[in-house]
């Protein structure tokens, strides 16, 4: 090695589990008992779960979106002096709604390396259990909560030839489906949530039908919601209720 050349450490991107604890892989377990750093979304959450496998006496950093341009110049540092850093989100994979991108360029652009540790995704999860067509799909994550660009993007989404996917929160699902009752009254859509979980559910209907089954749950966490394809038409429905 020469005086100019520089050791550098890796970043991994781990996926974390959706709500179940034993989905998790062997390897992502492994990692995180060895890496040097934590930057976890969440650190309580993480502890949670490093305590859950009998992990301890990790060093846990905070990397969280609203801040994330200034924890990832944070967490560049022990990256440049050879440390190796396991970036976890609250649950899924991180960068998909969640915060990694930032962190994910800045050590590119520094050279160092990046490993994704793959494993849940609530995206995937509910794609692949949900009855409509998955050849082919669009995922927009978390519409804008501004009218104006929410209502474009919907539109545009609307008029795509492909299922449609997106995260919504428990305080404006009732208004997306509004939307999507006023849009696509006779679209088939199906709604997953507390995925992995006890009371883990799939709701399928018209935006009109999801509405009524809707009324009165107890929402919790975040709802995947998926649009089918426009041109699927005169479908008999698949039978909605939990499976």
């Amino acid at each position: 090695m020469t005086a100019n050349e520089k050791i550098t450490g890796t970043l991994f991107i781990v996926a974390t589990p959706i709500g179940n604890l034993k989905d998790i892989t062997y390897r992502a377990v492994e990692l995180l008992r060895e890496a040097d750093y934590i930057a976890a979304e969440d650190t309580r959450k993480s502890r949670f779960l490093l305590g859950h496998y009998g992990i301890t006496g990790k060093k846990l950093l905070s990397y969280f979106g609203p801040k994330e341009t200034t924890k990832a110049r944070d967490l560049l540092k022990p990256l440049m002096a050879g440390y190796s850093v396991a970036l976890v989100p609250d649950s899924g994979t991180p960068g998909i709604s969640d915060p990694a991108m930032k962190i994910v360029r800045l050590a590119l652009l520094n050279s160092i390396n990046v490993v994704p540790i793959p494993g849940p995704s609530a995206l995937l999860a509910a794609l692949c259990a949900s009855g409509l067509d998955t050849a082919s799909f669009v995922f927009e994550g978390f519409l804008s909560i501004k009218r104006g660009r929410r209502a474009t993007r919907l539109k545009e989404l609307f008029a795509a030839n492909r299922t449609v996917v997106l995260f919504e929160s428990t305080h404006r699902i009732h208004r997306l489906l509004d939307e999507l009752e006023s849009e696509i009254p006779e679209r088939r859509i199906v709604i997953a949530r507390e995925m992995t979980k006890m009371f883990e559910e799939f709701l399928r209907g018209t935006p009109s039908e999801l509405k009524k089954l809707i009324v009165g749950k107890k929402a919790k966490g975040e709802f995947v919601v998926m649009i089918e394809k426009p041109e699927k038409k005169n479908r008999s429905h698949i039978s909605k209720g939990r499976e």
